[in-house]
């Protein structure tokens, strides 16, 4: 397995009356050594900003940091427009543009928008397609396509990317049609639980195990294989991180209870960081070797994770 450079990603600041201190908290953040600061997208539950907005005055705001969404929701996006955009902040920020996108999930954002909320199968067919239509959009040229939910005629693919590599695309998910997807057109997956009817519950919580998260990884290379491309970077969101008992991410008591409960099968899972500052260290390190995971989110609390980026990244 080839190991791969250790790259963490930090969230969005939040958005409040002082913005010369949030442009101050961006650059904070690149003095860290975050590769990225990343945003979700969202239209309900006190969402405030607006995702491509944010993250283009966060790369106006920084020199070296990156930025991009985690994650675009496809259905709101016309995907020619949208890599228009993406190829835009990628030329003027040189280079520091990325994109992440996946097929929609919160109902209450189509609802706020009054949105047509569309079964998993067909969600997941339109983001096949937009994924077609970007990464043409990323190569250049005159773009024609003909599908069943997008069409396009001689698009001017501009700007051109003509420096450095095309914004890396990432794409998350967690079940079998998703991450086959992700597999085939992104050059970063991001391994997620598949959520059911009732949300995070004991079935996703254990798709989380080391052994599931191997089953996960297995379907992503052999998936990158068949399509006769390399396996793609795999990004991490780990939801339990405690460092020198500081709790960095929120206790989320369904996962936490059943951690707790088996303590053996997620011991060496990396959805659990806990210890002393050099016990995280080997951690990631350990799972960067033998999973392969180098994109790590391990949540917002900056001055407990500052020490672990400051020991492991590669910026």
């Amino acid at each position: 397995m080839t190991v791969r450079p250790l790259r963490f990603l930090a969230p969005m600041p939040r958005l409040d009356a002082d913005i010369e201190n949030w442009a101050k908290e961006l650059q904070r953040i690149e003095d860290l050594g975050f590769h990225a600061v990343a945003i979700s997208e969202h239209y309900s539950q006190g969402w405030a900003m607006e995702a491509l907005t944010a993250m283009n005055f966060a790369l106006a705001s920084t020199t070296k940091l990156r930025a991009m969404p985690l994650v675009l929701n496809n259905d709101l996006h016309h995907p020619a427009v949208l890599a228009k955009a993406i190829s835009t902040a990628h030329v003027l920020s040189a280079g520091r543009a990325g994109l992440g996108l996946g097929a929609g999930w919160l109902r209450d954002d189509y609802q706020a928008l009054g949105a047509g909320y569309s079964p998993a199968p067909i969600r997941i067919a339109r983001l096949e397609e937009a994924l077609r239509i970007i990464t043409a959009f990323f190569a250049g040229g005159l773009l024609a396509f003909d599908g069943d939910y997008y069409k396009l005629d001689r698009l001017e693919a501009l700007p051109p990317i003509t420096r450095g590599p095309r914004p890396p695309i990432l794409v998350g998910g967690g079940g079998t049609k998703i991450l086959g997807l992700a597999a085939r057109y992104a050059d970063i997956v991001g391994l997620h639980p598949r959520m059911g009817p009732s949300g995070f519950n004991q079935t996703a919580t254990d798709q989380l195990s080391k052994p599931g998260i191997e089953e996960k990884l297995g379907l992503v290379a052999a998936s990158a294989a068949r399509a006769g491309k390399p396996a793609p970077e795999i990004q991490m969101t780990c939801y339990d991180v405690n460092i020198c008992n500081v709790q960095v991410t929120p206790v989320r008591p369904t996962f936490s209870d059943y951690i707790a409960a088996h303590p053996d099968r997620f011991a060496n899972s990396p959805v659990s960081l806990r210890g002393d500052v050099e016990k995280c260290v080997d951690d990631l390190r350990r799972w960067n070797e033998e999973l392969g995971i180098s994109y790590w989110n391990l949540g917002g609390h900056l001055e407990a994770i500052a020490p672990i980026v400051a020991r492991l990244s590669t910026e």
